[in-house]
């Protein structure tokens, strides 16, 4: 065969195999329809208001997209009149719940204000025709963001039994601590690509990386201190930005209604070391409640452990014992024990409360960022301590102010700023995080099997 046309040929060949292949790879990344997604998790996938089965089964009147965007939800749109004093929210029309029965304004009303009882960002809310109407005594210029959150997702509240949402999936079951969802076939936003989902609740983080590599689990959770050693075993990650704020909760009762004991207590944690030996280097030390990523202004406050501070404000004072609580998990204990450690070189008495105690002088607490929105982010948190949060500004000035007059009062004293993260099987496509951190399972899909 002459050299010219062999040439030829093996380029033609060259190409039909190149071609082969990427239809061949076209085929296993492309969505598939069908399948059972298998979750893991510590806590309780339907617990308020985080559960990472409650974004499956109810949606809110907005969300925020994975880049921390605002959009269009259960609302369609929404408008502010009277300085954001007065929104109102016009509802997407032929969207029904699970059962089947449509959803209202008087519906979604109800759901709201069960949600938030009499601690609610808002003033009045009321139903007209197909839209909900929110008014306030103060400006609420955030409130279209905060609607957005876990909290307030749209759930129907029936006499008895699960409530009922209009998400892309639907409780089917719950046993032996297995929660069922079944894919929401008539859901707003379209069908989701799984049949199913099973969340098996309550299971220690060793158990789930069990379960990934024996393949009896396709999504499971990486605690922060943990993402060094996942991507160490050549996990498939799933890792956002910092999401979550540790802090310091104090009461203002006894010793430390005394604004300079406080200030002394701020002083005197070294968050470094928290950030450094507790969480691995995985996460960031900070003196700031919204992350530098959000904000623009955390590195104006710095993070410095300054003990020769704390002592001087102290003042030779002796304060009695006080008591310091955390959740049960090992990684919480030691970081509360560390921060006991903290204390006691600044001269105070610490001793530790029974683990997940929700009396205590000092409570360790993690707050989530619902959105890369600076002004609807310090609003969460603060409504999360039972701060007040009427007239938050938007612009960064204002937001610096109200952030600092909050630090400056340390009883909430931020620490760390942790990412989210989460490892999947080699069959998941599709798998992301939100902007919030949390996974967003209802895009997933599974590679068909053979």
């Amino acid at each position: 065969m002459p050299a010219t046309r062999w040439t030829v040929c093996r380029k033609a060949a060259i190409s039909c195999v190149l071609a082969a292949l990427a239809l061949s790879a076209g085929a296993r990344t492309r969505p598939h329809y069908g399948g059972t997604l298998r979750v893991e998790t510590s806590g309780d996938p339907l617990e308020r208001p985080s559960g990472v089965a409650r974004r499956l089964i109810f949606d809110g009147l907005t969300e925020t997209d994975d880049y921390g965007s605002l959009r269009p939800a259960l609302a369609v749109s929404w408008s502010s009149e009277n300085a954001d004093h007065r929104w109102q929210f016009r509802l997407r029309p032929g969207v029904q719940f699970h059962d089947g029965s449509p959803l209202t304004s008087v519906a979604v009303v109800s759901s709201l204000m069960a949600s938030c009882g009499n601690n609610c960002p808002w003033g009045s809310i009321r139903a007209v025709g197909g839209s909900v109407i929110f008014s306030g005594d103060s400006s609420m210029p955030d409130l279209p963001v905060l609607l957005s959150a876990d909290e307030f997702r749209i759930a129907e509240l029936p006499s008895s039994g699960t409530d009922g949402g209009t998400g892309p999936f639907q409780v089917t079951g719950q046993t032996n601590g297995t929660l069922s969802l079944a894919a929401n076939e008539s859901c707003w936003a379209g069908r989701p690509f799984a049949d199913a989902v099973e969340i098996r609740a309550r299971r220690s983080v060793n158990d789930q990386w069990l379960d990934l590599s024996a393949d009896r689990a396709d999504v499971v959770e990486v605690p922060a201190e943990s993402i060094r050693l996942a991507q160490q075993q050549h996990l498939s990650l799933a890792i956002s930005h910092p999401v979550e704020i540790v802090a310091l909760e104090l009461t203002e009762s006894g010793m430390l209604g005394n604004p300079n004991i406080r200030a002394a207590i701020a002083a005197a944690v070294d968050r470094n070391a928290l950030a450094n030996v507790i969480f691995q280097k995985q996460g960031v030390a900070a003196a700031a409640l919204l992350p530098q990523s959000v904000s623009g202004f955390a590195f104006l406050f710095p993070p410095d452990r300054d003990l020769n501070k704390a002592h001087e404000l102290r003042g030779g004072i002796t304060p009695p014992s006080l008591s310091l609580a955390a959740d049960a998990g090992a990684t919480w204990q030691l970081a509360a024990q560390r921060i006991a450690l903290n204390l006691r070189e600044a001269g105070f008495t610490v001793q530790l409360a029974p683990a997940g105690a929700q009396r205590a002088d000092l409570i360790l607490r993690t707050f989530r960022l619902p959105s890369a929105d600076a002004g609807a982010d310090l609003a969460v948190i603060l409504r999360a301590a039972g701060e007040a949060t009427a007239g938050i500004g938007s612009d960064p000035e204002s937001l610096y102010k109200e952030e600092r007059g909050v630090l400056e009062q340390n009883v909430l004293i931020p620490l760390v700023h942790l990412p989210r993260a989460y490892a999947y099987g080699p069959g998941v496509r599709d798998f992301h995080l939100r902007s919030d951190g949390s996974p967003e399972l209802a895009s997933a899909s599974l590679e068909a099997t053979p």
